[in-house]
């Protein structure tokens, strides 16, 4: 049978042939294809800019976490790809924020998405949905965003998932698809929490285990109580040179709290990884930012300064993000990430100065133009913006 044009031209890349395996799978597993006539529907129509949802469900882990299930007000809820988030909104006290929240429910089913919300320190938000959210409540979120994902183009089959904390719901995604739909993908998962109680979702990956033979989950404790006996410390060198002795062949991805994310990476470079087999997600900035390198002398993060915005001034801490003075004050910002890469929240720095958080991601232009991230832009003096 002759060959499709499709089919020559990823037959010319290094991955094509697992390409064309992964289109067969998922038309084959897919319980949730496309109408034959979507081809001819416009971009936005598939991919809305703003979703409407209901929470269908709440279930509590017992873990200081709880899982959100929602659907689809109006009956659709557009693809994604496993790893990616989407960026929920609320209104709490008056203040509309948002927070990104990776998908942890496979990619492979779209009959509703799971979140997973961890309670964090003096968390707005996270205690908001974990405290007074019920099931039939009604939010609005941006659609499925972020690169922290499988490229088989590019990325190794074999993989390395290090996860710490609630770091582990995008890398659950990944592994729920690629075990339910039987993809030829190798996965290793070191998974760090303080203690074996802290571990979402160890009954299900333990099962993975178990059950399948290209999946293996080590849960690594760094404050065991006495008896335990499984794998304690933290995700260093020797540990990954210990469970995946093979790790030069895999791609690594990295997902948790800042000071976690940045340890992994620079133990996966000491082992002589290069930069292009390691992918990180941030979940936004430090809270302590007073402690990221370069934070200037004498700043407590405790100081409060003038934001002027469009003649208006308002108060800004300078432990805060311009973004989050801004949705303090009403003021709405376009935002998706708030992690720094999406540039959706660029603003113009007209006068003053501020403290830029690393990982954002700002374009050439922005940089030459004055444009910045209110994400990750901290005032460290009276500063003045335009939106």
């Amino acid at each position: 049978m002759a060959k499709t044009i499709r089919e020559t031209l990823l037959g010319t890349l290094e991955h094509g042939q697992e390409i064309m395996e992964n289109i067969r799978v998922m038309r084959s597993v897919s319980g949730d294809k496309l109408p034959t006539d979507s081809v001819t529907r416009p971009a936005e129509a598939l991919h809305p800019r703003q979703l409407r949802l209901v929470v269908q469900s709440v279930a509590d882990t017992g873990r200081q976490a709880k899982v959100l299930r929602f659907v689809s007000e109006d009956g659709y809820l557009p693809p994604f790809e496993a790893g990616q988030y989407i960026n929920l909104f609320t209104q709490i006290g008056g203040v509309r924020t948002s927070r990104p929240y990776s998908l942890s429910s496979s990619p492979r089913q779209r009959a509703y998405y799971e979140i997973t919300v961890a309670r964090t320190r003096d968390g707005f938000v996270s205690d908001y949905l974990l405290d007074q959210v019920r099931p039939g409540d009604r939010f609005t979120a941006n659609g499925p965003a972020g690169v922290f994902r499988y490229q088989p183009v590019f990325h190794s089959k074999k993989s390395l998932l290090l996860a710490g904390g609630s770091g582990i719901t995008p890398m659950l995604s990944m592994i729920r698809e690629i075990l339910d739909a039987g993809l030829d993908r190798d996965v290793i998962l070191l998974y760090g929490c303080r203690s074996p109680e802290a571990a979402l979702y160890h009954e299900e990956l333990t099962g993975y285990a178990a059950a399948f033979s290209n999946f293996r989950y080590h849960l690594v404790v760094s404050d065991p109580a006495e008896g335990w006996e499984g794998e304690r410390g933290l995700l260093d060198e020797a540990l990954i040179r210990r469970l995946a002795p093979d790790f030069g062949e895999r791609t690594s991805y990295i997902c948790g709290p800042q000071v976690m994310n940045d340890f992994c990476k620079s133990a996966l470079e000491a082992m002589g990884v290069p930069e292009k087999r390691i992918r990180r997600e941030m979940f936004g900035a430090r809270r302590d930012i007073q402690n990221e390198p370069g934070w200037p002398a004498g700043l407590t993060g405790d100081e409060e300064f003038t934001l002027t915005v469009e003649g208006r001034k308002i108060p800004a801490r300078s432990g805060e993000s311009i973004l989050t003075a801004l949705e303090r004050a009403g003021v709405r910002v376009n935002v998706c990430c708030r992690s720094g890469e999406c540039s959706l929240c660029r603003v113009k720095l007209v006068s003053g100065q501020v403290f830029l958080a690393r990982g954002m991601l700002r374009r050439f232009a922005d940089e030459q133009y004055g444009y910045i991230h209110s994400c990750k832009a901290y005032p460290i003096g009276d500063v003045e913006i335009m939106l």
